[in-house]
């Protein structure tokens, strides 16, 4: 079974390749690995590793705690697909999405940014317009959300006042970012960990990429 890891590490060299050799031993693999941020002596990053059927969880986070200096910030599974070109395969699609745009970037998204769900929406008078949204997704309707309209990406956290109490206890972490005039791109994960601010950079420059894409004569 495969599991997201998020590590925060000393930034030296060296590291990753102590992590890589601790799982090793350990007889887990790693898959792919993501640097989400870099400064004051410090490096977040994702790992998707593959556990094997007679290995357990705790033997995941035992492996990796064996590295001096390195914290686990959380631990989900992980069921999207595995690779390492996920962005460019992306902006590649959406030059071919044209009136999909809105689908291609709930549909895809999720993988892209190691999350749960997404939905492109925008406010209505009754509540929200749902354009596009992925199968995993949750159903919106009647839930008020008071960052609308949107006019710049931000971080919603659970614990945020208008976060349902379900979702509270799911620890359900989403942010947003504007997407095609009144659209906005909202991405979730249940369980942790909170987005950080470069992966709402990310969000950001996919969503500005789709929205230039949307507007051009189709190829």
């Amino acid at each position: 079974m495969s599991y997201l890891l998020r590590l925060v590490v000393p930034d030296r060299p060296g590291i990753l390749g102590a992590v890589a050799t601790a799982l090793g031993l350990a007889g887990i693999d790693i898959v792919s690995v993501d640097v989400l941020e870099r400064g004051d002596g410090i490096a977040v990053d994702d790992v998707v590793v593959e556990l094997p059927e007679d290995r357990v969880v705790d033997g995941l986070i035992t492996a990796v705690m064996t590295v001096p200096g390195v914290q686990v910030e959380s631990l989900r599974p992980f069921s999207g697909q595995l690779d390492t070109h996920r962005e460019l395969q992306l902006v590649e699609s959406l030059g071919r999405a044209g009136s999909g745009t809105a689908a291609l970037l709930a549909g895809e998204l999720p993988r892209v940014l190691h999350a749960g769900w997404a939905v492109v929406l925008a406010a209505a008078p009754d509540g929200v317009l749902v354009h596009a949204a992925s199968e995993a997704a949750p159903d919106l309707s009647g839930l008020p959300l008071p960052w609308l309209p949107l006019t710049a990406p931000v971080l919603l956290p659970s614990e945020d006042d208008w976060v349902p109490d379900l979702w509270r206890g799911m620890a359900v972490e989403m942010m947003a970012a504007p997407f095609d005039g009144t659209a906005v791109v909202l991405l979730g994960r249940s369980g942790g960990p909170a987005f950080r601010r470069s992966e709402l950079l990310r969000l950001t420059h996919l969503a500005g990429i789709a929205a230039t894409v949307a507007t051009l004569p189709p190829v």
